[in-house]
C-alpha cells in the first residue's frame, strides 16, 4: 500500500497546486542517455563524435558540464530519477538480487525480483504527481521497475516482470533502434486532447549491443581506429539522431516552445578498444568515468541559454520537473528545485553533492549496507571517496578496490583521477569524511580510514 504523509501545509500547497491550469502546464521530456561518456558529444568537446542534435539542444539549454549521477548504475540510476530519492533510500541498490543466493528463475529469486519492484510502492512518482495536475505520461525503453503501470505512467511500452523479456524492458527498448512510432503517436494523441505530457524517453542508446546502421558506422571506420571504438562512437551519434526525431517531431505539432526538455545520462562508459565491454573506472564505478553527465534545460522564453559552472545531481531533476509542472514536491526529497536559479540565473546555494554505489547483484535486499562499496562527496575542486568491503559478485574486475585508504582528488586539475591527494591533505580529507557521514550515516566498517 502506497504511503501518503501530507502535513497541513503539504496539503495547502497541493490544494493551490492542484489548481494550475493545465492550459499553462509545460509539456515535460525527460531524455536519458544509457551508457555514454560525459565527454561524447559534440558541445562537450569530443573530437570525431558527431551529435548535431545534441549541440543544438545544448545551445538553447541551461547547461551543466558538471552533471553527476549518484550511483554509477542503471537501475538504482533510473529508479533515482523517478522517485527523487538516493538508492539508499528508495532500496534498489543494484541491478539484479545476487544468484549466489538464489538460483535466477527460481521461485525464491522471482519473489526477490518482486520483492525490489514493490519498492516503488513506497514512493509517489513523476508521473503519479503530475497525473494530478492533468497530465498523461508516457514510458518508454529502459524501465525495471514491472509494467509501465507500476511507475506510475498512463501509457507505455515496458510489459515488466513477471511477463517474458520483462527485467529491463522488453517492448520499451524497441524505441529508437526500431524507430519513433510508440512516442510520436503519444504526443500526437495528448495534443489532440489538449494535455499536458510527460515522456520518459530512456533509448537502449548507445548501450550494448553495439549494431549501428551502416550508413552511421561508415562515418567512423578508420584504418587505425579499433572497430569497438567506431561503433561506440556510432551509437552516440545514433542516440542523437533519435533525440533530433523527438524535437522536430514537438516542433511539428507546435508543442516545442511550451515544452521543458530535461537530459541527463543514467551512468558513464569508456570504450575499452580492446573489446566489446567498458573500461576500468568508467559504468559501476564512483570515478568520474561512471557517474559524471552532462544535465541540460532547454525551455524556450523561460530559461535563457548558459553555460554553468556549478555541481548538479540527477537528484535535482525530480523537483525541479514536478516544480515546473505546478505540482506540489513531496517534502522528504532531498534534491534541490532548481527552477529559480534557472530562470533568474542565481547561484545554486549549495557547495557539495553526494552520490554512494553499491554492488550489481544485490547481495541482502533487506541492507543496502551488505553490497556497499563507495560513498563519495563532491565539494568544489575536490572529491573524497571512501571504499567499503560490501560483497560483489559478479563483476569482480571492475571492483578491485585496491586503493583501500581514502581517496581525493582535485577535479580541476586531474579530471582523469591519477593522482590521489589524501595523504597530502588530511584537513579536507577529514572535513569531507564528516560531511559524507551526516549525510549517509553507515554502520560497515570503511576498510581503512586514515593514511599512515
Amino acid at each position: 500500500m502506497r504511503r501518503h504523509h501530507l502535513s497541513v501545509l503539504a496539503f495547502v500547497a497541493l490544494t493551490i497546486a492542484s489548481s494550475v491550469s493545465a492550459a499553462d502546464a509545460p509539456n515535460i521530456v525527460l531524455i536519458l542517455s544509457d551508457d555514454q561518456a560525459w565527454t561524447d558529444y559534440g558541445f562537450m568537446g569530443h573530437p570525431d563524435i558527431k551529435t548535431p542534435h545534441l549541440d543544438a539542444l545544448a545551445s538553447e539549454s541551461v547547461v551543466f558540464p558538471r552533471g553527476y549521477v549518484p550511483t554509477a548504475l542503471c537501475r538504482p540510476s533510473l529508479m533515482t530519477l523517478i522517485t527523487g530519492h538516493y538508492a539508499s533510500q528508495h532500496g534498489v541498490t543494484g541491478n539484479d538480487p545476487s544468484p549466489k543466493y538464489a538460483k535466477p528463475d527460481s521461485e525464491l529469486y522471482n519473489e526477490r525480483r518482486a520483492a525490489l519492484i514493490a519498492n516503488i510502492d513506497r514512493f509517489e512518482t513523476v508521473p503519479e504527481l503530475l497525473d494530478k495536475q492533468g497530465y498523461l505520461s508516457h514510458q518508454s525503453g529502459k524501465w525495471w521497475e514491472g509494467n509501465f503501470t507500476r511507475g506510475g505512467f498512463t501509457h507505455g511500452m515496458t510489459r515488466g516482470f513477471p511477463e517474458p523479456g520483462g527485467r529491463h524492458g522488453d517492448d520499451g527498448l524497441k524505441i529508437g533502434r526500431e524507430g519513433m512510432e510508440p512516442v510520436t503517436s503519444f504526443i500526437d494523441a495528448a495534443v489532440t486532447q489538449d494535455k499536458p505530457f510527460f515522456l520518459w524517453y530512456a533509448p537502449f542508446l548507445p548501450h550494448t549491443p553495439h549494431n549501428p546502421p551502416e550508413r552511421i558506422l561508415d562515418k567512423y571506420m578508420q584504418e587505425d581506429r579499433p572497430i569497438t571504438i567506431a561503433k561506440y562512437y556510432a551509437m552516440c551519434d545514433w542516440f542523437d539522431e533519435t533525440c533530433g526525431q523527438l524535437v522536430d517531431h514537438l516542433k511539428a505539432k507546435g508543442v516545442r516552445d511550451n515544452t521543458l526538455i530535461v537530459y541527463v545520462t543514467d551512468n558513464g562508459w569508456i570504450q575499452d578498444p580492446a573489446r566489446n565491454g567498458y573500461a576500468p573506472r568508467s559504468k559501476q564505478t564512483p570515478y568520474e568515468g561512471g557517474i559524471r553527465t552532462p544535465v541540460m534545460f532547454s525551455w524556450p522564453n523561460h530559461l535563457k541559454p548558459a553555460i554553468r559552472d556549478e555541481l548538479v545531481s540527477s537528484i535535482d531533476l525530480v523537483p525541479t520537473m514536478l516544480a515546473a509542472g505546478g505540482s506540489s514536491i513531496p517534502g522528504d526529497l532531498p534534491g534541490l528545485n532548481l527552477l529559480p536559479n534557472l530562470k533568474d540565473g542565481r547561484k545554486i546555494d549549495r557547495d557539495a553533492i553526494f552520490g554512494e554505489s553499491f554492488a550489481h547483484d544485490i547481495a541482502d535486499i533487506e541492507d543496502p549496507e551488505a553490497s556497499l562499496l563507495f560513498r563519495w562527496c563532491i565539494e568544489g575542486r575536490w572529491k573524497l571517496l571512501l571504499t567499503y568491503d560490501g560483497e560483489v559478485n559478479r563483476y569482480k574486475t571492475t571492483h578491485p578496490r585496491t586503493e583501500k585508504r581514502p581517496q581525493l582528488f582535485d577535479l580541476i586539475a586531474d579530471p582523469a583521477e591519477t593522482t590521489n591527494l589524501a595523504a597530502d591533505n588530511p584537513e579536507v580529507v577529514a572535513r569531507l569524511v564528516k560531511r559524507i557521514s551526516k549525510w549517509y550515516p553507515v554502520k560497515k566498517r570503511i576498510v581503512l580510514t586514515t593514511f599512515k
